[in-house]
């Protein structure tokens, strides 16, 4: 499995986009800005869309990349999300004021977007490619990932604060190689950070404090246009024991 970041920002601006990453060449895992910088060749290949949960910042192409492909496909794009998610997304974006539901077009039985519900815990199977909801904690309704290739195991925690359950399901991974996890804000803005339940550095030094594994790579992405190197100068003096690195737009895994 080759996963490549269309975006990891916490925002836009210049080179910056909001979260997105191409799964092989069929699959969305979120559907940030990056998105837009795909061909269109390259939108019409995606069969594929998972998402985390409905803010903006992660579904903004969606509407976007539906538009662009239809009457270009044989066969519908699956959005693979929670319940909440889902109907968030047909009552405040497909909703026919803010953009055509995608789901009823041309008609229910053919439509360009089908939906397909997901819980964490449950595995999704696409080939040898697996994909597993795991716990998140944020102010809508919201999950991490796992995906598991043939030789290696990835999470994306998608966005998130403290969440136990997290950890408790990353601990059970054997396989585990790249944890990718948000720290959105300075530890000056820990009282913001809660507020909108993402993390900041001290917050992240705690919430990994509760891993009971090693020997896997940590990827810090969400960081807020304008304070990354704040954000990253904190983790580096008060988690250097985890070598977190900062995850960069562009950047390719192979699991």
């Amino acid at each position: 499995m080759r996963i490549k970041v269309l975006g990891c920002s916490g925002g836009i601006g210049g080179i910056l986009r909001t979260t997105g990453f191409l799964v092989d060449e069929d699959i969305l895992l979120d559907a940030g800005t990056g998105v837009g910088d795909l061909s269109i060749e390259q939108l019409c290949q995606i069969d594929h869309v998972f998402l985390t949960h409905s803010h903006l910042d992660h579904i903004v192409s969606l509407p976007l990349l539906l538009d662009t492909v239809f009457g270009m496909r044989q066969k519908p794009i699956t959005l693979y999300a929670l319940r909440e998610t889902w109907d968030i997304l047909k009552t405040h974006v497909f909703n026919w004021k803010i953009w055509p539901d995608f789901s009823m077009i041309p008609d229910e039985t053919n439509a360009l977007l089908r939906y397909h519900e997901v819980r964490v815990g449950v595995t999704v199977r696409l080939g040898n490619r697996k994909f597993t909801p795991v716990p998140a904690n944020h102010v809508v309704p919201a999950v991490g990932y796992h995906l598991e290739g043939e030789s290696a195991s990835m999470v994306f925690t998608g966005d998130t604060t403290t969440c136990d359950a997290l950890w408790e399901a990353v601990n059970r991974i054997e396989n585990l190689k790249y944890l990718i996890i948000e720290t959105a804000f300075s530890n000056g803005e820990r009282q913001i950070a809660e507020l909108s339940k993402h993390l900041c550095p001290s917050m992240l030094v705690e919430e990994l404090g509760k891993l009971e594994k090693s020997g896997f790579r940590i990827y810090i992405t969400h960081l807020k246009p304008g304070e990354g190197e704040v954000i990253m100068h904190e983790i580096e003096r008060d988690a250097y024991a985890f070598h977190a690195r900062p995850l960069y737009h562009g950047h390719i895994f192979e699991i």
